[in-house]
């Protein structure tokens, strides 16, 4: 098993609405290193539901990969705003993931506690101008931040 961090802003789609729905596909991802990571990884995987782009930002709970080397339908929606003209179905250039809720965190760990905790090469997501919203995450971090949330 592998361990991921995931950023999405609250207001666009957060913690509670996945708890809500129960499971979701993380379209939209249109960063290549980002998707190279997504293709990566597997069911059973687990990922850190990160909340970015609000006050204070951070990690707020824990969902897992339920099905991988999913293409992302949103490329070939002209409607959507991630379409991709130059994808085709016979040669998709977006993979992504469904992933499902696992818990949400008593209290948020937030990206100062975070990088109180941990240096930029330990968690990527602690690095200055890091805008990545898909990282992999090593196991004895991982494992550490879930005593974080343990002790919340």
């Amino acid at each position: 098993m592998n361990y991921w961090l995931m950023k999405s802003e609250p207001d666009v789609y957060g913690i509670d609405r996945l708890a809500a729905d129960t499971s979701t596909l993380w379209d939209g991802v249109r960063n290549y290193q980002a998707r190279n990571f997504l293709r990566e990884m597997q069911v059973g995987d687990l990922v850190f539901f990160y909340h970015s782009n609000t006050k204070p930002p951070g990690i707020v709970g824990l969902m897992e990969v339920t099905e991988s080397g999913v293409v992302d339908p949103t490329q070939f929606d002209p409607q959507s705003h991630y379409y991709d003209a130059k994808s085709t179905p016979a040669a998709p250039r977006w993979q992504t993931v469904r992933v499902a809720f696992v818990r949400k965190f008593t209290d948020i760990i937030t990206l100062d506690h975070l990088r109180e905790t941990f240096s930029p090469d330990d968690l990527w997501v602690v690095r200055r101008g890091n805008r990545l919203s898909v990282i992999p995450v090593p196991g004895a971090i991982a494992e550490k931040i879930l005593e974080m949330a343990q002790s919340t």
